[in-house]
Order: structure tokens, then sequence, then C-alpha cells
């Protein structure tokens, strides 16, 4: 099993958006970074475990608990003319951007914030949210990591 951080804004879509969904399911869409998508076509499987973070938001923090649901599919909004993530580039016959789907499964009891996991970086080396530089929306996460965030809920 494998672990994630996924990143979403959360005027865009929240975790409460993914738990109202039906089944509590919907496919991750508009990656736009070859890095993350690589993640979602060769890391990513059914089951694997995802931190779902609220980004770009007063307190940035992990929020929620949700699984992989899909394996890795083409994201049909690279084709939508006029959609804010088309690709005029992508081709049906060879698509550039991928997605999976991301099922819910709870909410945290409290945000675990992006200030207070900073303030705990020495008792998670190599954690890659909180590298220098790191934006992607989409990063692995060890199983030491997955064990230690869940223990501060």
């Amino acid at each position: 099993m494998n672990y994630w951080l996924m990143k979403s804004e959360p005027d865009c879509f929240s975790i409460d958006d993914l738990k109202s969904r039906p089944k509590k399911t919907e496919a991750w869409d508009g990656v736009r970074n070859y890095q993350a998508r690589n993640f979602m076509r060769d890391g990513m499987k059914i089951g694997d475990g995802v931190f779902f973070y609220h980004s770009n938001c007063e307190i940035p923090g992990i929020v929620g608990l949700a699984t992989i649901a899909s394996t890795a599919y083409p994201d049909p909004t690279q084709f939508i003319e006029g959609h804010e993530h088309h690709d005029p580039t992508a081709r049906r016959d060879e698509p550039r951007w991928l997605l999976v789907d991301v099922k819910y499964q709870r909410k945290l009891k409290r945000t675990i914030s992006l200030a207070e996991l900073k303030a705990r970086e020495a008792d998670m080396p190599g954690f890659q949210l909180l590298m220098k530089g790191n934006r992607l929306s989409i990063i692995p996460v060890r199983k030491e990591h997955w064990e230690y965030v869940l223990a501060l809920e």
C-alpha cells in the first residue's frame, strides 16, 4: 500500500465537496504537472491512502482522509475547448493528462496545519510536503510519516 498527499483549494473543491459526491467519490481532474501525472500513472493503486490537504486558504493543512478508487485514466477535461483545464495540444489517441478517482473516508477531528507540521519537521525528516520548493499538488508520503501525522490527530 502506498500513501499520498493531494492538495486542493477548498474554494474549488473541499473535503466536504468530496463527502457530498455520489458514492463519496470524485475524479481528481485538472492535474497539469508531469511529475504529479506520473505519480498517478505509475504509483497509485486502488486502496492507497490519501491525506486530503487544503491549500491556498487561511489555515492550510491536512483536513481528511481518502483512498484511491481507480487506476489512472485520461482526464476528459483536456479535450474540452473553453474548459479551464483544456490542453489544445492533447490528442485523444495519446492523452497527455490523467486522473484517478478519489473516495472520501473521513474528515480529521481537526486540521493538522502546515504550521504545526513545520514545527515538527525534526520528527519527520524527509517529509516531502515540508521540503523547500515543493509545489506539487500530489506527493508521495512515506508510511512512517503517514502514521506520525495520524497520531497527531
